[in-house]
């Protein structure tokens, strides 16, 4: 079957007179965004998607969010992110994850598997618009969502690159012990984080996490990765990174430690310095790499 690429004018025009259910900004002219559904299976997943202005086709990174989070990410990163990647060239797509953000679906029906699968839902997407050159995509993710990255590139060859922020590859943290032992006795365990409404985490999602294995999958892959991760972060053990990057096949790969950030890179403070350095560093890493 022929992939039918539409440019991206079209889709505004169509999606926001006939459905009503997208919405677009040009912001300055230097980029759109464009708000839309992406096709689950039997569910819909929130998304946006943004592109460069100007002569395509463009690179494309999927950009994945972490644990408890949304598309739009801790204090907004991916959402101030994304128009930046644009501004340089390189078109985006982040999502809500099932059960997160916008998504209307109970968190009890996800697990990495299905985590995975949307990614690559939204790869699909993208690579599907006339803009965007669909052999040239990369796939970042924070925390989890950064696990989650590298099963993806671990599970689909047509990422050329992939970038974690904090990458998490032992997601016990997430799936505790405990959690699986309530999951066993009542079918889910409650997740309340005290920032969103508390949410269910299955056993199938448990047993899902004990049977993969991040980094053996990821060690599949040939593609570069970077991983990046905060000297202070006391979610994710600083020396991941390094690990991640010697999974990696590929002798382009790379992994670098921001000094003095935590684990949101200090989004959440007055001192910007680590962010705007993990914002230079991707964006540099993907414009080398797709």
């Amino acid at each position: 079957m022929k992939t039918l690429r539409v440019p991206i004018a079209l889709v505004i025009s169509i999606a926001v007179v006939l459905s009503g259910c997208a919405s677009t900004s040009i912001r300055g002219s230097q980029y759109i965004e464009l708000s839309i559904m992406l096709d689950g299976e039997g569910y819909q997943i929130p998304a946006v998607v943004t592109l460069p202005v100007g002569n395509g086709p463009f690179p494309a990174v999927v950009m994945l969010h972490g644990f408890g989070s949304n598309k739009d990410e801790a204090g907004n990163a991916y959402l101030l992110f994304a128009p930046e990647l644009a501004q340089n060239g390189i078109a985006s797509i982040r999502f809500d994850f099932m059960g997160y953000g916008d998504s209307t679906i109970d968190h009890a029906q996800f697990d990495l598997n299905i985590g995975v699968a949307e990614a690559l839902k939204a790869a699909n997407y993208i690579a599907g618009l006339a803009e965007v050159d669909g052999n040239r995509l990369g796939i970042m993710g924070w925390s989890k969502g950064g696990g989650l990255a590298l099963l993806a590139a671990g599970r689909d060859a047509r990422f050329k690159s992939v970038l974690t922020w904090a990458g998490a590859t032992d997601l016990s943290g997430v799936y505790t012990s405990e959690g699986y032992a309530q999951a066993r006795q009542n079918g889910t365990y409650v997740v309340d984080l005290g920032w969103r409404p508390p949410f269910n985490i299955s056993l199938q999602a448990f047993e899902v996490n004990a049977s993969t294995d991040i980094l053996a999958e990821f060690a599949n892959s040939s593609i570069p990765v970077f991983a990046i991760i905060g000297s202070e972060d006391t979610s994710v053990n600083p020396a991941s990174a390094a690990v991640i990057e010697n999974t990696s096949q590929n002798s382009g790969s790379s992994s670098l430690i921001i000094d003095g950030a935590d684990h949101t890179f200090n989004i959440f403070t007055d001192d910007r310095a680590a962010f705007d350095k993990l914002r230079q560093v991707t964006t540099q890493w993907f414009q080398d790499t797709l």
